[in-house]
Order: structure tokens, then sequence, then C-alpha cells
């Protein structure tokens, strides 16, 4: 077995906590990601991890080892992407996320283009709309809808996202359409809300005649996947707050209706963000420079309401 795939294993398997997880990321089985482990400490002559039924965790020699492994692979990835740059064959693995929407329907559907472009460079994708740790979790792209929040990242702006908040003709029918921002509490609206652990979303900021303010809306279940939310409203179950894009072909059909225009959700940017580092490697350029170009141009023909394939 190669030590570099061995000390890769290792560092995956400190960060993600399992064999399993680490196996996964690698694309290895656990039994060859264990063997590789034992391999390594076989090596070193000591032992890199305490062993429990669920989890793993670095002993004092694995965690003196796993601060300088790092450097080591990281100084490996530095140096594949010189080359890579140098020759104009950009090679190797991208690990990119996205939240459940626009994953599906911007980012993931474009990565048989983005192979097709680049044949060498091997794309794996993670789509989840909970928050994830790009770097616990060795992400080298997230494409999400939101701001930067930590400084030991970096972020491209894509596009600036209008929201709108909106509800199907039947609930506003039967629960009334609000008059002001503040009657979606006053009146108890059912509003469909985006909920896992970290989210942000436990209330809506709206654009009031004071300028951006807070609401703690409510509802009576909410979802970790923004489309379900939006199927719900489409079942009249509730009101939500979407990105424009996402929505409007729905409100076109009339099978949703945008309500409190004058108090509209604040906009959101559609952004890349990526560890200061990772930029330096042309396969995270070329990956944001592709996506970029792809979002700006989908969400134009939806925002254009011209027929949009996601896939074109």
């Amino acid at each position: 077995m190669s030590y570099l795939d061995n000390v890769r294993v290792f560092v995956r398997v400190v960060e993600l906590g399992t064999l399993s997880a680490a196996g996964r990321d690698q694309r290895v089985t656990p039994a060859v990601a264990s063997n590789r482990i034992k391999e390594l400490e076989r090596h070193l002559g000591v032992r890199l991890f305490n062993r429990t039924t669920r989890k793993l965790s670095p002993t004092e020699h694995g965690r003196v080892f796993y601060e300088k492994a790092v450097k080591i692979i990281e100084a490996v990835n530095e140096a594949e992407a010189a080359i890579a740059d140098l020759s104009r064959n950009p090679k190797g693995s991208l690990r990119i996320t996205a939240p459940l929407g626009i994953g599906r329907r911007l980012v993931a559907s474009g990565i048989p283009e983005f192979h097709d472009k680049y044949p060498d460079i091997e794309v794996r994708v993670r789509l989840s709309d909970h928050n994830v740790d790009i770097l616990a979790e060795g992400v080298d792209v997230a494409f999400k809808l939101g701001v930067l929040e930590d400084s030991n990242l970096r972020m491209r702006g894509i596009l600036n996202c209008e929201r709108v908040l909106c509800a199907s003709p039947a609930y506003l029918a039967r629960r009334g359409v609000p008059p002001t921002a503040d009657a979606l509490i006053a009146d108890k609206h059912d509003c469909l809300l985006l909920r896992y652990p970290g989210s942000k979303e436990y209330y809506w900021t709206l654009t009031t005649a004071e300028g951006l303010r807070k609401f703690e809306v409510a509802g009576p279940y909410d979802s970790d996947d923004g489309d379900v939310l939006t199927q719900w409203a489409l079942e009249d179950r509730g009101i939500i707050n979407k990105p424009l894009f996402e929505v409007k072909s729905y409100l076109r059909e009339g099978r949703l209706v945008e309500i409190l225009k004058e108090s509209p959700p604040a906009p959101v940017q559609l952004a890349a963000i990526y560890p200061h580092k990772r930029f330096q490697d042309p396969k995270v350029r070329l990956m944001i420079d592709f996506m970029a170009e792809r979002c700006q141009r989908l969400i134009g023909k939806l925002l254009a309401d011209e027929p949009a394939a996601a896939a074109s």
C-alpha cells in the first residue's frame, strides 16, 4: 500500500471520527481503511487511536502525527496543483457541496458537462441543507445562499438573489392575506421554516419602513429540506420565504401568490465559499468559474420567464 494513501486515510479518520466515514471519503471499504491505519501504526511503532465501539479518537502520538500529516497532505496537494497549472491539464479530486434545491437544479446537473470539459478531475458532490463544516470535512468549494461567517474562509459572490414571501391561493382564501408584516405574527400565520441544528431561519428578516426587521414567525411544522417547504406551500399548508428564481414558475402559473410586496425579505447572495489556500488550486478556480457562469445563465432564464431546463 502507498504510504501517502495510508497518511490520507489517517488524516480523514481523525477529522471524521470513524473508519467507515473515512473509507467513504477515500472511496475504500472500512476494512481497507482499517488495514491502512494498522500498517501506518506498524511503520511508526506507536498506537495512533484509542478505539471504542462507536468512534476513534487520536492518542497523544496520533494528535502529534496529525498536525504534521495535515501539512504533508497540503504540501502534496499544492505541488500537484502547481504542476497541473503549468501543464494546463488539471487532475485530481474535488469535493463540493451545495444546498439541496440549488444543488439539484444548478450544481449537480452541471457536473457531467464539467467532467466532459475536464475529464481528469474527479468530482464528489454532497447536497445538504444543513450547515457543512467546510474545513473539518475537507470541502474544496461550497455553493450556498448566505453570508460568509468564518474568517478562515473566502467567498466569491455569484449573484444577489431577490427573495419573496408566497403562499397558495387556497391558503390565503382560508386564512386571509396578511396586510402587514406584523400580521404574520399577530394573526398566527403558518410560516414554513427551514430548520436544522445551527439553522438561522428561526426568524425572517423583512424590509420595512423602519429598515430591516427580524420577525420571529412560527408554524406547525418545519423541515431541513427547502424543497419540502415549497411542496407544503403548494399543498395549501402555509407561507414560505424563498429566492424568487426557485418559485417564479409557480407564481407565473398562479399556484403560488406573492404577498407583502411592500415588505419583501432581505435578498440573499449566491456565493462560492472555499478555504483560503484552495483557490491556489486550478481545479477550484475552474469549478467556481464554471458554476458561476452556469448559475448566472440559468437563474437569468428563470427570472426572465423562459423555460430553463437545469441540465441545459
